[in-house]
């Protein structure tokens, strides 16, 4: 592990060595000095000639490009350093896996215009952008990495925005991509200032993977324009322990700081995470920077990954560790996105025994058993059922004030009965 509390920990690095702290700390420096080619990697780690061979081969059919500050924290010590898995092409990438899809999630057919995937009844993905500050070689979206962003990039984000206008069932957008925080500040909030005007959206979703790969990249410019469309949810992307650093829980705070709840999405990675103490560190390191664990994915059956793909029984004993060995708050949800665009399913060791109408039958973590008594009175209708029934039907707010922008500001209007 690298120490980054040594404020200087970069300039070990003889590419660096003479950068100020000023500079390597700022979003402009890291993104103008993006590494992208085999011959200025070697210049940051010791490659092999076979390594720079297989790199050059395999960023051929997937676009390698990494930030200066997470290839920093690679420990060349470690050969199966999971940093260095994330972010560096092997030729195992251009190995044909078991069950390899282009789109593994079927996104391209449930997207009714260009950018917008609409697989849930009352939520949509929204693809703001294809490019991202690294591209992570286990990436599910590996078909939409570009050299470019798009010329169609402003009327494709029109056509997306209106079609959530007419879709009143829509009330959640996750903005990602590609990653969110790669549009401008500007080009930014005029998608997030478009979607709060629209009365059935309630609540916007950004995504993002900066915090852990190029975490300078939050600047305050994004975080105050963004607090003033809440409520919005920051969603990020750790996968090991070793991400979680000093420079990654600034980013974090400054997101927490204004009110926007974080929540973190791992993949399951074989050789990155694939141990139970390792995502129980993970989770107890995130938890410490006020950023919610959310869900463990596993991994997707993209093509080019196998080979960080782990059989679904170790998401299970990941599981099996977590729950009752440490606090609920560090509990995310294991799920595997189903192949085919089933969606999220979620997946986790069977608690509930055996069920009948007098009793249910649990184990606990520890394996132990134990009964509940079922109530003799089994009636569960709700006085309140039909009006709360109706009020989601129409898509309204239930007896609350509610935000909207008036002259491009955030006010409280008197709630709707």
């Amino acid at each position: 592990m690298i120490n980054t509390n040594d404020s200087k920990y970069y300039q070990r690095i003889p590419l660096w060595k003479d950068i100020s702290l000023e500079e390597w700390n700022t979003r402009e420096w890291q993104l103008k000095n993006l590494v992208t080619d085999v011959e200025m990697l070697s210049k940051v780690i010791k490659l092999t000639d076979k390594e720079r061979a297989n790199i050059e081969r395999a960023s051929r059919d997937s676009k390698f490009q990494a930030t200066p500050y997470y290839l920093s924290l690679i420990d060349e010590n470690n050969p199966e350093c999971p940093v260095r898995m994330q972010a560096i092409p092997t030729i195992a990438e251009l190995e044909e896996g078991r069950g390899d899809l282009l789109d593994p999630l079927a996104e391209d057919a449930d997207s009714p215009v260009p950018r917008l995937v609409h697989r849930y009844p009352d939520r949509v993905l929204f693809l703001v952008s294809e490019v991202c500050s690294m591209y992570c070689r286990f990436c599910t979206r590996k078909r939409h990495i570009l050299d470019r962003t798009s010329k169609q990039l402003s009327s494709e984000h029109d056509k997306a925005i209106n079609y959530i206008k007419e879709h009143p069932e829509v009330r959640d957008v996750i903005l990602s991509g590609g990653d969110a925080l790669m549009l401008s500040v500007d080009m930014l909030e005029g998608i997030v200032s478009r979607l709060r005007a629209i009365p059935h959206v309630e609540i916007i979703r950004v995504a993002s993977r900066m915090p852990c790969v190029l975490p300078m990249g939050v600047t305050d410019a994004y975080v105050q324009m963004l607090s003033k469309y809440q409520p919005i949810f920051f969603m990020t992307h750790f996968n090991h322990p070793f991400e979680v650093t000093p420079q990654a829980a600034s980013a974090c705070d400054r997101i927490a700081g204004v009110g926007m709840p974080v929540q973190n999405q791992s993949v399951l990675l074989r050789k990155v995470n694939s141990d139970p103490n390792i995502m129980k560190k993970l989770s107890h390191e995130l938890l410490k920077m006020r950023v919610t664990p959310y869900y463990i994915y596993q991994c997707d059956l993209a093509e080019g990954i196998e080979h960080f793909r782990t059989p679904v029984s170790q998401g299970f004993e990941i599981v099996e560790n977590l729950r009752g060995h440490t606090s609920g708050l560090a509990l995310p949800t294991f799920v595997i996105d189903a192949p085919g665009g089933g969606g999220k399913i979620p997946v986790m060791p069977n608690y509930l025994l055996t069920m009948s109408d007098k009793s249910a039958v649990m184990r606990n973590y520890r394996g132990l058993m134990s009964s509940y008594a079922n109530p003799r009175d089994r009636d569960c209708s709700c006085s309140t059922s039909e009006e709360i029934s109706k009020t989601l039907a129409e898509e309204k707010p239930i007896n609350r004030a509610y935000m909207d922008l008036v002259d491009g500001k955030r006010v409280t209007l008197k709630p709707e009965i």
